[in-house]
């Protein structure tokens, strides 16, 4: 069933006013997105940065959780930032037992891999597929790809504390994903290359 609806942000937990914001600076119309009912109205889907286990726990309690699954395993686009990531992700390496995990995307994430909120830090990034030059990256409490399946398309690397460099942007099919936080640096590319994927 297609949806042609406008872009929702899942608005339960964490930084959605902020995506919100960034498409409105894009002249797109985003909607807040907490019940079921409002998820059936929306063509495509942003999951913010936040606390990933509230938020995990907070799409069980509104009953979004079934929907969100359906939609996805459907192929509603959708766009992770941070937290966002984390719930798209196949496998979560250090998440709680009760943790959900949409498996939209067919990785395995690490949480806070660049280390506490005292680490956080900020880099200009090579994003694959984004004109215009580097793409500024604001890392707070932020995850990793450990690892990605054949159908991942890596789209930009980082190099994490342990002087590993591992993946911080991937896609698959028409979902995205971001380590970082885009909306929190006036970086309006990813959500634009979100967009246009979700066209």
């Amino acid at each position: 069933m297609a949806h042609p609806g406008n872009p929702g942000v899942l608005a339960l937990q964490g930084d959605w006013r902020e995506h919100l914001a960034t498409l409105a600076d894009l002249g797109v119309d985003g909607v807040a997105v907490r019940t079921p009912e409002e998820l059936e109205k929306v063509g495509s889907l942003i999951l913010p940065g936040g606390e990933s286990t509230t938020i995990s726990l907070l799409l069980e309690t509104s009953g979004l959780l079934p929907g969100l699954r359906d939609r996805l395993a459907a192929g509603m686009p959708a766009f992770g930032t941070c937290a966002g990531m984390i719930l798209l992700a196949t496998e979560v390496t250090d998440g709680r037992p009760d943790q959900h995990h949409l498996d939209a995307m067919d990785v395995v994430v690490r949480r806070n891999a660049f280390g506490r909120q005292v680490d956080s830090f900020e880099a200009d990034l090579d994003v694959s597929g984004v004109e215009g030059g580097p793409v500024h990256a604001v890392f707070i409490r932020a995850p990793v790809v450990e690892s990605a399946g054949d159908g991942v398309e890596v789209l930009a690397k980082a190099t994490t504390p342990d002087g590993v460099t591992r993946p911080v942007v991937c896609r698959q099919g028409r979902v995205l994903v971001a380590s970082f936080h885009p909306e929190l640096s006036g970086e309006h590319r990813l959500h634009q290359l979100f967009l246009d994927q979700a066209a």
